[in-house]
């Protein structure tokens, strides 16, 4: 009788198969985490996997918050500690967006800028409104079509901005620049790689001059990682001797090292600057709401970013981003 008691209770005492599943499949995602936040923080994200999961870096911030508290309330400390520590980095790189930062003294021209991924059927009416109310002097136009090109001039572009400096496709390819102020295409300032991606010099009222790109690299996914960061590598650095604005859809966010690394080169990034650098721009008008912020105005660190404003566009899946600068 007393043998059979004690095996019973060694039995008692191992862990259940579904206790070790549990603790199995905890640790499982404390670990996934806690390597996010080490490679989000060194930046040594490589290949298309990782380089798109940096892109939810705000969520995973939140998701190892909820981890940390699901391992707490089941007593697994250590896990709650690895966790928690992985919230703490995740965040620390990310909350800053939220705070709107110190402006040079910048005392030059006033420069508006307006950048639309038109997905090739934005509404032309809404960006052509989005023109006239927010006073823009500058449109960066992606996924311009010949068709959709067509349709902003009828919607009245053509009065508002009667420079241009167009390259259309009939795909996604398809780029353009349109200025209410006179403006000459610039050749030659780096090599595209991607999609169209035109430069141009604007003269400004007061005689100051602006180049200005309209941004748009293919995305990181699958084989055209590399050729994404190549993209990122070969846009001009800024100039003592230019003023210049990068505007478009970059496919990257401030979680993308390639980003980073080309902010570093003189830049800034407009929302960022304003505390705007959580507010998502893409997916839009779908099933799912805008998670992601891959549309950008990035300036020059002389700039000051008086404001800025994401606006939604029927007829394409991204937001526009509208960018009121001062220039030096």
């Amino acid at each position: 009788m007393s043998t059979t008691i004690g095996v019973e209770r060694s039995a008692a005492d191992q862990p259940q198969p579904k206790k070790r599943r549990r603790r199995w499949l905890s640790w499982a995602i404390v670990v996934f985490l806690a390597s996010w936040a080490v490679l989000r923080a060194g930046g040594w994200e490589q290949g298309s996997f990782l380089t798109q999961l940096m892109t939810v870096t705000p969520y995973g911030a939140g998701l190892a918050a909820l981890t940390a508290l699901v391992a707490l309330l089941r007593r697994d400390r250590w896990a709650a500690l690895v966790a928690a520590l992985a919230c703490a980095v995740m965040a620390a790189v990310v909350a800053p967006r939220a705070f709107g930062q110190e402006q040079p003294a910048a005392k030059g021209e006033p420069l508006r800028v307006l950048t639309v991924n038109l997905f090739g059927r934005g509404d032309a009416e809404t960006v052509v409104d989005f023109v006239r109310e927010h006073d823009v002097e500058v449109f960066s136009a992606l996924e311009l079509t010949h068709a959709e090109a067509e349709r902003l001039d009828a919607a009245g572009l053509r009065e508002l901005m009667p420079y241009r400096v167009l390259q259309p496709e009939t795909g996604a390819t398809g780029s353009g620049i349109y200025s209410r102020h006179p403006m000459a295409e610039l050749s030659g300032l780096f090599p595209p790689i991607g999609h169209n991606m035109p430069a141009a010099t604007v003269t400004l009222p007061g005689g100051g001059k602006v180049e200005v790109v309209a941004v748009h690299p293919n995305p990181p996914l699958g084989r055209m990682e590399e050729e994404w960061r190549s993209a990122l590598r070969s846009f001009p650095p800024a100039s003592a001797s230019a003023v210049r604005v990068l505007a478009g859809d970059f496919n990257a966010s401030l979680d993308h090292r390639a980003f980073r690394d080309l902010l570093e080169r003189g830049y800034v990034d407009a929302a960022e600057q304003v505390g705007k650098g959580l507010t998502p721009t893409w997916p839009n008008f779908r099933p799912i709401p805008p998670i992601i912020s891959i549309d950008h105005v990035v300036v020059d660190r002389r700039v000051a970013v008086n404001g800025v404003e994401i606006l939604d566009v029927p007829g394409t899946d991204h937001r526009g981003v509208f960018a009121d600068l001062r220039l030096p």
